[in-house]
């Protein structure tokens, strides 16, 4: 493992971290034991000075995905600040160009959350075409009359098309999944995937998204959000999609124009959505509420005891190495910044 040029030094001797959210309790304990942890029991999020003031006071910072890190804070951190050390794998809520010309390192938790936001996804796949959301509620109002023949008829998974937009780890994920409930897999990738990899998903390559849009039954979105991908499915690419089709977006609430998804729903044009994002968390818009074919979860992809306990072990081994003077295993590389 590549050491850095110096070890960071600390006057107590361990690296003051703070940590912005309630992690698990294990994990909480066990960076009490090493370093000197200022946690976050409320549970509350921080607001934007209380995020500078922790900058200007802490070797490490241990936000989420939902902490936003601008440039302007960045540049406000204190010089005792060496490392951003992410829970989640996402990172497009910090600056990393700002972070690399301070120095700072950042680092993240990729590949603990593969399976459970895969099983988020696969969940939504299946539970909007056979109109779950309504069936449950129906059973909850006390409105079910009982089974009938033409009664809340969805549509069958076997032979219709999948369309994933993002083949990495998630999207092959589901792919997987995808081939047992007897679904065809369609792609698109910024990279094809190799022959192999292809055949052993059973997925087929589209060269554009536009030609993936229109041929998916059912639409996923697994691609991280960048200034490309930000409103990716707008107006056109939604008009673009077969009469009775659905969107699950289990990646990013800013990959869909949320206004232009809520007509296509209310017009009729697609049947329903999954939503466990959204692109102003927590908020979320009535016409999504209100229509009764989308599933509205509460961003729990990545929600299970099992992942978020690796993601805080992760943080733990990536600060770690940091105070030992080596690379953190995840360092977000500055050459991979766009």
């Amino acid at each position: 493992m590549a050491s850095l040029q110096t070890p960071p030094h600390f006057s107590s001797g361990k690296p003051k971290v703070v940590v912005t959210r309630q992690l698990m309790p294990s994990v909480e304990d066990r960076m009490s034991e090493l370093f000197e942890t200022v946690l976050n029991p409320q549970d509350t999020a921080m607001s934007e000075d209380a995020l500078v003031s922790a900058m200007q006071d802490c070797d490490v910072l241990v936000p989420t995905v939902t902490d936003r890190i601008t440039s302007a804070m960045i540049e406000t951190a204190g010089e005792r600040l060496g490392l951003i050390a992410s829970f989640g794998a996402g990172t497009e809520h910090i600056d990393l160009k700002a972070a690399a010309e301070r120095k700072i390192l950042v680092t993240n938790t990729p590949g603990v959350f593969t399976d459970d936001t895969a099983d988020i996804a696969m969940a939504a796949i299946i539970g909007v075409p056979r109109r779950i959301r309504e069936g449950t509620q129906l059973v909850r109002r006390g409105e079910w009359t009982g089974w009938a023949p033409s009664g809340l008829l969805g549509r069958k998974l076997g032979d219709k098309v999948l369309g994933i937009i993002g083949m990495g780890r998630i999207g092959q994920a589901v792919a997987h999944r995808a081939r047992a409930f007897g679904l065809k897999v369609a792609y698109t990738n910024r990279k094809r995937l190799p022959e192999a990899v292809e055949s052993m998903l059973g997925a087929r390559y589209v060269e554009s998204v536009d030609a993936l849009v229109a041929e998916a039954d059912i639409l996923t979105l697994h691609c991280p959000l960048t200034s490309e991908t930000r409103g990716l499915m707008d107006a056109r690419r939604i008009g673009l999609m077969k009469q009775g089709a659905s969107i699950i977006n289990t990646a990013r609430g800013e990959l869909i124009d949320e206004d232009a998804l809520i007509e296509a729903l209310s017009g009729g044009r697609l049947a329903g959505a999954g939503l466990d994002v959204y692109p102003d968390e927590p908020h979320v818009a009535r016409g999504l509420l209100d229509h009764p074919n989308v599933m509205t979860l509460p961003h729990i992809g990545s929600a299970t005891a099992e992942g978020r306990e690796a993601s805080g072990e992760k943080v733990i081994a990536n600060i770690r190495f940091w105070t030992d003077g080596h690379r953190p295993p995840d360092q977000v590389l500055t050459a991979l910044i766009g």
